[in-house]
């Protein structure tokens, strides 16, 4: 009865703000400025080519017995999906790659996108992430918060060799610099071994195929930073650092919203936040035979929302993707500068060293038996590998 009072929500708030003004203030959006006076359509353009998960109805039951839909309780997740979709956008196809209505897209395109389709076979459906959730603490058809999301992507991703992300979730509002290089550099790289060894150490876990040109040895970073912004309200102080972070090259924008409902942040304009709703009810889409998608309901068309960034409730994640080292050496010079330096309530620190009283940092490795009841596939490669096996005896 719960699910089917949300079976057709559409969020209808006071502070949707449908039409951009006219102003000859930049809109940002993931790190790339836009002039509403002189290339609005480009603006619409970078805005509808974001994956855009919004509720759907009709899937396979999560967990066999289940519910079908996600509608009421799934918004958060369908933001974790966005926020990640964005990080491997940038992976595969570059931040400057556009999404455009009935053109034929890249492979690598089609690929992510079957990651995320309503299925449990596939690594960041909303059958995996609801079924990792438990092991969080959150009973499948209970609503998540921002930390929550951050952690089952940390861990579904350890089983995701296609994309073979390093994410990263700082703790107590501190991202340590040493810890993420340790964890995004392979033994064998940063041991000094010769290229060509270490190209065969990753082969030999299996980490090789499909690594889209990168040198062996650094995985590309997710780095999600969640944050306490206020007490019950967001805090004055914070916003211009949390605006810079939009500007930032690496920005995969913020997880957030209301209570209870979550929205995906991808820029601002003057201090209004620009952001993609998953509020909005669709039916369960699957692959067709060749593997290709009918993507349209997964690109939002329409002029995005926006709310007053005093009404952002306090509790949020950032999102940043740095493909190489030098992204994330990028990344620190900007926080540094942008952030830490002009602050004098810090919205999360920066160190060096792993602090000498935390538990030592042991990166995460993906584990043998799962305890959660999450049907995990052993990798995005053998899915693919069945599904080319499939297409060949098809013809």
């Amino acid at each position: 009865s719960v699910l089917s009072r949300y079976e057709n929500q559409i969020t209808i708030l006071s502070d949707y703000l449908e039409e951009f003004p006219e102003t000859d203030e930049p809109v940002w959006i993931l790190g790339r400025q836009h002039h509403l006076n002189t290339d609005k359509s480009k603006l619409l353009l970078d805005i509808s080519t974001r994956l855009w998960f919004t509720y759907r109805r009709k899937f396979s039951p999560i967990g066999g017995t289940g519910p079908s839909s996600d509608a009421g309780w799934g918004c958060m997740l369908r933001c974790g999906q966005m926020m990640l979709a964005q990080a491997l956008i940038c992976r595969h196809l570059g931040r400057d790659w556009q999404w455009e209505k009935h053109k034929k897209q890249p492979e690598e395109y089609n690929r992510i996108l079957r990651c995320f389709l309503d299925r449990k076979d596939c690594c960041y459906s909303i059958h995996q992430m609801a079924q990792m959730g438990v092991g969080e603490g959150k009973s499948i058809g209970e609503w998540f918060g921002p930390n929550t999301v951050a952690q089952v992507l940390k861990k579904l991703a350890l089983f995701d060799e296609w994309n073979s992300l390093a994410v990263y979730v700082s703790m107590d509002n501190t991202v340590v610099i040493e810890d993420i290089k340790k964890m995004c550099w392979s033994p064998a790289q940063s041991s000094g071994v010769a290229p060509s060894s270490a190209h065969l150490h990753r082969s030999a876990l299996g980490q090789n195929k499909n690594t889209a040109g990168l040198c062996p040895g650094w995985k590309p970073l997710l780095l999600i930073i969640p944050l306490r912004l206020g007490i019950n309200h967001i805090n004055p102080v914070y916003i211009d650092a949390f605006k810079e972070c939009f500007k930032m090259p690496q920005s995969l924008g913020a997880l957030g919203g209301k209570p209870n409902n979550a929205y995906y942040f991808i820029g601002f304009l003057g201090n209004e936040l620009i952001y993609l709703d998953p509020h909005t009810t669709q039916s369960f889409v699957d692959s067709e035979e060749n593997g290709t998608v009918d993507d349209e309901s997964f690109h939002c068309q329409e002029a995005p929302h926006r709310m007053k960034i005093m009404n952002l409730d306090p509790s949020v994640a950032l999102g940043f993707f740095c493909k190489e080292e030098c992204d994330f050496d990028n990344w620190c010079s900007l926080v540094q500068k942008e952030i830490l330096k002009q602050q004098s309530l810090r919205m999360f620190e920066l160190v060096q060293k792993h602090p000498p009283h935390w538990p030592p940092f042991i990166p995460p490795t993906k584990p043998e038996v799962t305890t959660t009841g999450a049907e995990l596939i052993e990798s995005t490669d053998k899915l693919f590998e069945l599904e080319e096996e499939f297409e060949i005896l098809s013809v």
